[in-house]
């Protein structure tokens, strides 16, 4: 019988493996079943999936996907084969399409604006502005001293602490401030290393202030409310572009020119500066890319994204983070986006696909992992664009969701390739697949 979904579970996470999975599959009408089909995801090698059991917690079993490859992209003047993990049909086929397109324009190009790294220590203070400003230069010190065993080894790979500002928040919320941190963590992503400083930062900053013999008693102390790294990240920046002629988009659609075709991307382009239901569908196409390069090299997609979309809000509204420039017979497609990623440490070093994946592209540095995940996303969202203002977004993406729709029906290699066939030009849809199948097997 199965087991009450109201029943409060104590001391899952102390139970063996083993135990958990069981007591999971209670949930379901077949048990044996859902265990028989969660161990067939483990992995084969005992070792491999012990560490990946150790990436997360409560872990049962793994989950699968995609990892799949787009050839052919040309980065300032290097061609790269870049891993892609993602479920979505037709975003590795987006991004290879363009990436070909690309190749024969003189491919894609792509620079960093900067690289620091942000964390804040948060915390409240009773006494008066102006004296904690006054104890400023000789409290940075305390605190960079304080740091030192921490950071020894990030300032031998040419990292460490860039500077510390005070921030005075007391006019938003009583006696608040922040320091406002900035860091070069080089190739690693730095949130441990970031973490570690700003925590021991509040601690040095309350052992300073207990020190001070000239303040009142009360002013002595402060509640260091918390220390930690933040996602936002609006000077750790990558621009990448495409330009050519605009002849050379003369065969992109069939009813319009070079020069027409440029001119109706840049206006739906444009409409996502302007409308956030549009820009919001806009920017996760770019993450589409983004996010499956990120995936698939063990970096963290979800910190990439909400530095992108606050990034993408800084002016005050949310608007495309992709732009269009036509001047002098020239069309340029530029993206400027934060992404703080790193090539040591973490999932990284660990996870044995991650490293795969780094190798595919030639152990990058952070700086140059920046400029690929970009281009991926530069590359799903010409695609994207490219789609919308010609045939439509739904001709292709439908065409990559074929398989997943006779998936659905269990179409067979036989009905399958029929299938494929027969909506070589036909519309597909959910409904229409359907009906095929069934005509089929009649």
């Amino acid at each position: 019988m199965r087991r009450k979904r109201d029943i409060i579970i104590s001391g899952f996470s102390k139970l063996l493996k083993e135990d958990k999975l069981k007591l999971v599959a209670e949930y379901f009408e077949n048990p044996g079943e859902v265990v028989s089909l969660l161990k067939s995801f483990w992995h084969s090698d005992e070792s491999q999936q012990k560490l990946f059991d150790e990436f997360s917690e409560n872990t049962i079993t793994n989950f699968y996907i995609p990892y799949g490859i787009a050839p052919n992209v040309i980065i300032n003047g290097r061609t790269y084969l870049v891993p892609m993990v993602i479920e979505e049909s037709s975003v590795v086929a987006a991004a290879s399409a363009s990436a070909k397109f690309w190749s024969e324009r003189g491919g894609f190009h792509s620079e960093i604006l900067g690289t620091k790294k942000v964390g804040q220590v948060h915390f409240s203070w009773t006494g008066e502005t102006h004296v904690l400003y006054a104890m400023l230069p000789s409290l940075k010190r305390s605190l960079i001293e304080s740091v030192k065993p921490i950071t020894a080894n990030m300032e031998k790979r040419g990292g460490g602490i860039l500077d510390i500002e005070l921030v005075d928040l007391t006019h938003e919320i009583e006696h608040y401030y922040q320091f406002l941190v900035t860091f070069e963590t080089k190739d690693s992503m730095g949130a441990n290393f970031i973490n570690s400083v700003l925590e021991e930062f509040g601690q040095t900053l309350k052992v300073f202030l207990s020190e001070q013999v000239h303040l009142a008693d009360e002013h002595r102390q402060c509640e260091i409310i918390m220390a930690i790294l933040s996602n936002y990240t609006p000077e750790c920046v990558v621009k990448t572009w495409v330009e050519c002629p605009l002849n050379q988009l003369d065969n992109v659609d069939e009813k319009l020119d070079g020069e027409a075709f440029a001119r109706k991307f840049e206006k739906a382009v444009k409409i996502a500066h302007v409308d956030v239901f549009r820009a919001t569908t806009h920017n996760k196409g770019i993450y589409n890319g983004i996010d499956a390069v990120a995936i698939a090299t063990g970096n963290d997609f979800r910190a990439i994204e909400a530095a992108g979309h606050a990034y993408a809000s800084r002016n005050g509204r949310y608007e495309s983070l992709s732009r269009v420039e036509i001047e002098d017979g020239m069309f340029r497609f530029i993206l400027e986006v934060p992404m703080a990623v790193g090539t040591v440490g973490g999932l990284t070093s660990l996870h044995p696909l991650a490293k795969q994946s780094l190798e595919l592209l030639g152990n990058p540095t952070a700086t140059e992992l920046m400029m690929i995940a970009s281009v991926m996303g530069m590359a799903n969202n010409f695609s994207a664009v490219k789609s919308l203002t010609t045939k439509g977004i739904q001709a292709g993406h439908m065409k990559m969701h074929l398989f997943n729709i006779l998936n659905h029906f269990k179409a067979n290699d036989e009905e399958k390739n029929a299938a494929t066939e027969h909506f070589k030009d036909q519309k597909v849809s959910f409904a229409s697949v359907g009906q095929y199948i069934a005509s089929l097997r009649k």
